[in-house]
């Protein structure tokens, strides 16, 4: 973010001496993006945040993909990846299955009860977006309550760990970056901040509180990085000298920050609006979307579900959260389903839905879709969630082979 903030106890001048109440030295940490370039937070250590006993190999959730052969739609029902009661023995970093993934992003679901080792991404931002439950996240700059319907925003090796906190599953949807994720260019000003015209404004972000020191010695925290694993990744296991929650107070432009979906301001027109309306977030060779209860279109002849489109440069991910779809009536699709359209293949609403619609004033929907602008393999858990009949739908048929 490019909003200046600062918690706990920094020093008046940077890169000064800093000390504790014993005059011990803390130990001042940079963490900034793209070398001393761009956006970055100081953080001010009790030890030293480097100091490594032990390494070790982490074997990382599969990896693997595969082609979206034969090219076509695809319903992926993400409610069955962890049926009965196994989300109570997963956790939010070793228990993420992959769904989608390029290049550029991956897509990942998980459903869990047990907290998650001590995690730091390597390889780039994540957005985890909260479909259920509530949980406690604890990060280096601060602890961060979050719960149903925040987007998550954590910078590329910000240390963190998930700690569920309702009876219930914490339901997650992942979505990994190979670079950064930030608001859309075109809602900022050239100096960062959100413009009138942008649907959310910088109140509406959550930060963490003030950091907070856990004092514990050789503690594992579990990092994935680049390597010559399934899609160029491998995981690590660091054992570090001291807990790293050791930080008296940090100050900058780079943090974790949650923001619910409740508080995106939809914009709507008298006639259909296209996507690029509903962004919330931008990446490197995507962008992410919402889709939130709102008034719809109010031209006398307006047709409100979506027109037949073909994005020929780019994968559509929808996924379904709440609510009611009105183009998906009688797809199959629900809460908790994935539709995935290719590149390029024409989509738009099941038969009798465009007619179906007209007249209707308010759509009561809650979706997430991300864009690719490479095309998107399927994961091990895309393929193992996968109806094998959307496809067809269209023309009003079911049950053909995969």
């Amino acid at each position: 973010m490019a909003h200046y903030h600062r918690a706990g106890n920094v020093p008046s001048k940077r890169h000064t001496q800093h000390r504790g109440p014993d005059g011990a030295l803390y130990y001042e940490e940079l963490m900034g993006e793209e070398g001393f370039s761009s956006d970055s937070s100081l953080l001010y250590h009790r030890y030293i945040p480097s100091a490594l006993t032990d390494a070790g190999p982490w074997h990382l959730p599969n990896q693997t993909l595969e082609p979206n052969q034969p090219l076509k739609p695809r319903h992926l029902k993400l409610h069955d990846l962890f049926p009965d009661e196994e989300w109570k023995r997963a956790d939010a970093v070793t228990g993420r299955r992959l769904v989608l993934g390029n290049a550029d992003v991956r897509i990942s679901y998980a459903a869990v009860g047990e907290a998650s080792p001590l995690y730091r991404n390597a390889i780039g931002d994540e957005c985890v977006y909260v479909e259920h439950g509530t949980a406690t996240l604890e990060t280096v700059f601060g602890d961060l309550n979050v719960g149903q319907g925040d987007y998550v925003i954590l910078p590329r090796a910000t240390t963190h760990r998930w700690v569920p906190t309702s009876e219930g599953p914490l339901r997650v949807y992942v979505i990994e970056a190979n670079g950064h994720i930030a608001p859309p260019k075109r809602y900022l000003s050239r100096y960062g901040q959100l413009l009138e015209h942008a649907p959310y404004c910088e109140r509406d972000f959550r930060l963490p509180g003030n950091p907070r020191t856990v004092n514990s010695s050789e503690v594992e925290v579990f990092v994935k990085h680049r390597g010559n694993g399934p899609g160029g990744l491998s995981g690590s296991v660091h054992l570090l000298l001291q807990h790293p929650f050791d930080v008296v107070g940090w100050d900058g432009c780079l943090y974790p920050y949650a923001f619910n979906i409740t508080d995106f301001e939809p914009l709507t027109g008298r006639i259909h609006q296209p996507p690029p309306v509903h962004q919330v977030f931008e990446g490197d060779n995507f962008v992410i979307c919402n889709f939130v209860p709102r008034k719809v279109d109010y031209h006398p002849q307006a047709v409100p579900v979506p027109y037949y489109h073909s994005n020929v440069d780019s994968d559509e991910v929808m996924f379904y959260v709440d609510g009611d779809y009105e183009a998906r009536k009688g797809s199959g699709i629900g809460q908790g389903s994935i539709s995935l359209h290719p590149g390029g293949h024409p989509h738009g609403p099941q038969p009798g839905s465009a007619e179906a619609s007209i007249g209707t004033e308010y759509f009561d929907e809650l979706a997430i879709m991300v864009d690719t602008f490479r095309p998107l393999d399927l994961g091990e858990a895309g393929r193992a969630c996968d109806d094998g009949t959307y496809a067809w739908s269209w023309a009003g048929r079911g049950g053909q082979a995969g």
